[in-house]
């Protein structure tokens, strides 16, 4: 079966359009599934395709809605699709209509080989240490143990969100305690707000990257990056090292603002990595109503490495 290569000229424009907080899962079927956020926030959606390119005219079905009240019922943000143990699972955040941004982590299970058959149960709400805004989770498996890392305000305050990683006891309950990654603490993750969020794993070269997303929705987002050793103890903070510089800001000369909350996902051979993320094709955009403006596409990246094995995501 011949499959089409994405190309450098792939890499000026688009995948998808009006998809932020873009998810791709490459499974032992051989399938590419997608997920992200909707321009309305009301509902999931799942595609599919043979190959990455494909995603873009691939027809989504609509595995959940949102509630009509109560949890669950408003900004039902960042989906992210993980197989674990045999089952399926989506991730993501949502308000209620009563409290838009009461954001909080839910996730569904599905227990059918088929993501896009069986039925999507509410397995609940993701508990953590203590209650306050939390999104973007992300889950990873590693040396037998299953991490999540997601964003949620601290209980001081003092910035919208930080990252925090924590062992699960199952893919729908965290084990405890969780441990404060990083905080917004650059000029660069302040601009307009004060966020780290957006949370990505990368595991290459003996090491374990983290991306993530800092400042505002605006063309100053702009994506961060951590990393430890493979071996480290991943709950101890002081396993990881945090860049004092962006990875990857808008690039004007492309019409790429504000890239960020990103992705991965790899070739069908397994030899090339691609950077999924979301950007606007402009810079204008009233911050106040910046999540609400439909225009973050889905971009795609073929990945370099540096002579350390650190990944390149800037030109």
């Amino acid at each position: 079966m011949n499959y089409i290569d994405l190309t450098v000229e792939d890499e000026k424009k688009p995948l998808i359009l009006q998809r932020a907080d873009p998810f791709v899962y490459y499974h032992t079927d051989g399938y590419y599934y997608f997920t992200a956020s909707t321009p309305e926030y009301d509902r999931i959606e799942l595609r599919r395709a043979w190959s990455l390119k494909a995603l873009k005219d691939a027809e989504p079905l609509v595995i959940w809605r949102k509630h009509s009240t109560g949890p669950m019922s408003y900004h039902i943000w960042a989906p992210e699709l993980h197989f674990i143990n045999g089952k399926w699972y989506i991730y993501f955040a949502a308000g209620r209509n009563e409290d838009p941004w009461w954001i909080r982590t839910w996730v569904l299970e599905n227990s059918s080989a088929d993501p896009f058959a069986g039925t999507w149960e509410e397995k609940g709400q993701i508990i953590p240490e203590w209650d306050s805004f939390m999104l973007d989770m992300t889950v990873f498996e590693h040396k037998e143990k299953l991490y999540a890392v997601w964003a949620q305000k601290r209980k001081e305050k003092t910035e919208n969100s930080a990252l925090y990683i924590a062992q699960m006891e199952n893919p729908y309950t965290l084990k405890g305690p969780q441990t404060l990654l990083t905080i917004p603490e650059y000029d660069w993750e302040c601009r307009g707000f004060k966020v780290n969020e957006g949370p990505a794993i990368l595991k290459r070269n003996g090491k374990i990257f983290l991306t993530y997303s800092a400042s505002a929705t605006d063309a100053s987002y702009c994506m961060g990056l951590l990393s430890a050793d493979e071996n480290a103890d991943l709950l101890d903070s002081a396993s990881w090292s945090k860049q004092s510089e962006p990875v990857l800001t808008t690039d004007v000369n492309a019409k790429i603002f504000g890239p960020g909350h990103n992705s991965f996902t790899t070739s069908r051979d397994g030899k090339t990595d691609y950077l999924i993320y979301h950007a606007r094709p402009y810079a204008e955009v009233n911050l106040d109503f910046a999540l609400y403006d439909p225009n973050r596409h889905t971009w795609i990246k073929k990945i370099e490495y540096d002579t350390n094995g650190f990944p390149k995501f800037m030109n």
